[in-house]
């Protein structure tokens, strides 16, 4: 069965230090180093996605009005501003085995990476089938937001999904546990 691997959103925003940064989220990002190290040339595609917000914008109602505070549900701290540092993907990342990058949440709130395109413009979802991957292992931060969209919409797309242990970090423990079983219900192989 072809295979692809999706890294999601492993940006400095999102790690330690970051303005929403994950606890583990740095070691998340050595993790994956290492797997695509050990692993890359079995996968059809080793694919990144990345949060890319538009600067001076609340991009769709994504990032909370100045002077409110966020309900970390529908809207956000800024974060992952296309201009800014907090974009760019965390140093422990090493890119090489990168094939495809994809960007999400162009003015636009966005979690899956199934909602963002790559660089030349192509929906992550014709890519994969253009490569006849039938299955996603899926990676990245956060287990309970980007993670969790990502691994429902593979599975609405119809790949089989693997949610690859120890190399994903959550949130809260409550709802990276709510998140699990929603990824495992939708029939994606959570460990």
């Amino acid at each position: 069965m072809s295979t692809a691997l999706i890294v999601v959103d492993v940006q400095n925003d999102f790690v330690e230090g970051g303005s929403l940064g994950v606890e583990g989220g740095a070691a998340v990002a050595r993790g994956i180093s290492d797997h695509v190290a050990r692993h890359g040339p079995s996968y059809a595609a080793v694919v990144a996605s990345r949060d890319w917000h538009e600067p001076h914008s609340d991009n769709g109602g994504h990032f909370a009005p100045a002077g409110e505070e966020p309900d970390f549900r529908a809207t956000w701290p800024v974060h992952c501003v296309s201009t800014g540092a907090g974009s760019d993907y965390a140093p422990d990342l090493d890119l090489t085995g990168v094939t495809h990058h994809v960007r999400k949440g162009v003015g636009e709130p966005a979690y899956s990476a199934f909602e963002g395109e790559t660089d030349d413009g192509r929906r992550l979802v014709d890519v994969l089938r253009a490569l006849g991957v039938e299955r996603v292992d899926v990676t990245g931060i956060a287990t309970d937001h980007c993670v969790r969209a990502t691994v429902l919409d593979a599975r609405r797309e119809g790949f089989a999904v693997r949610l690859l242990p120890g190399l994903h970090a959550g949130v809260a423990p409550d709802t990276t546990a709510a998140a699990l079983e929603e990824m495992r219900a939708a029939g994606a192989e959570v460990s």
